[in-house]
């Protein structure tokens, strides 16, 4: 019988909920006439804005009355009465909701603490040239085949409206921002680039509001004047989605402007610091770009996520990149 109510449960930050987007696709592709809802974090809520398939986008209070906000959750997932419930993370909060939610079937990778709760348990790993989309597929691959789509969000009309003005040229976007020190390319080497750049393009520096402060250093650094603008901050996650898939070419860290890239089949050119694409979360555009040092290093990668600093002081991971190999990709 097909499932009726169905959940999915993606708490974590912007790039992972990105990849899970693909799952929407999937499920609504084998039951269309399915309810379909998401549960997000607070912040990520917009990257389903008016989502075709979804019908109900839940939100957990992770940062203010956490435990307060999960338990109020778990009330209403358990008054929904989902046939299906799908936990894409490994940690105990999520971990109890699927547990508790009253879905017959209750789907989540054997790596969470409560999995022993689960009527259906996957295993989850990190082999490399495994990508986070096929790991998350493994998840629904009993209720629906073999074939793995790609992530996918929709920016509406209005989103496209909205970046209308800045697509009167040629145009290339930077976002130059990651959470970890380690995962960002360093903001003298975005100046160094944009001053090697064709002058017959305009460059948009992308990002949020607390990016503005570096997008205005590599600004000044650039000396480019009218030719950058810097508009991190000014832009919703789907109206800079709908920038960069009109883009030349977009560079990104291994952060989520790269996912959102995925999701839009925008052209981009991922730089690798400290972690490697092998990890699963390399693009996924047709038309991809991986720079990453040139040589291998014995300390790289040196750790699944970021760190504040470089572990040996030195930072070549970034450093020892060669300007040549991002605008080679033009």
């Amino acid at each position: 019988m097909s499932p009726q109510r169905i959940l999915v449960i993606q708490t974590a930050f912007i790039g992972d909920v990105i990849l899970a987007s693909a799952l929407l696709e999937k499920l609504h592709a084998h039951f269309p006439q399915a309810q379909l809802d998401l549960l997000v974090r607070r912040g990520n809520e917009g990257l389903f804005a008016q989502h075709p398939y979804l019908h109900e986008v839940l939100i957990w209070e992770k940062k203010k009355r956490k435990y307060r906000s999960l338990f109020a959750l778990l009330g209403k997932i358990r008054r929904r009465r989902y046939d299906v419930a799908i936990n894409l993370q490994r940690f105990a909060g999520t971990g109890l909701l699927t547990a508790l939610s009253g879905a017959p079937m209750r789907v989540g990778f054997d790596k969470n603490p409560l999995s022993f709760a689960f009527t259906h348990q996957v295993p989850h790993r990190l082999e490399a040239g495994t990508h986070e989309v096929d790991r998350n597929h493994a998840l629904i691959q009993h209720l629906t085949d073999a074939q793995v789509p790609p992530p996918r969000l929709y920016p509406s009309p209005a989103d496209y409206k909205r970046v209308l003005p800045y697509q009167r040229q040629p145009y290339l976007c930077i976002a130059p921002a990651s959470v970890w020190f380690t995962k960002q390319y360093p903001a003298e080497r975005w100046a160094q680039l944009i001053r090697q750049l064709p002058g017959t393009y305009r460059i948009y520096l992308l990002g949020s509001p607390t990016d503005h402060a570096l997008a205005e250093q590599i600004w000044q650094g650039a000396g480019a004047g009218t030719l950058v603008e810097n508009v991190c901050g000014q832009l919703s996650l789907l109206q800079s989605a709908a920038l960069m898939q009109g883009a030349v070419m977009n560079y990104v860290n291994d952060s989520a402007p790269l996912h959102l890239c995925s999701a839009v089949n925008a052209p981009v050119c991922a730089v690798y610091c400290s972690t490697v694409p092998e990890f699963g979360f390399g693009p996924l555009a047709e038309q991809s770009f991986v720079v990453e040092v040139p040589e291998p290093l014995p300390c790289r990668p040196c750790g699944l996520h970021g760190h504040r600093a470089c572990p040996e002081g030195h930072f070549r991971c970034a450093l020892d990149i060669k300007l040549e190999q991002l605008t080679g990709v033009l």
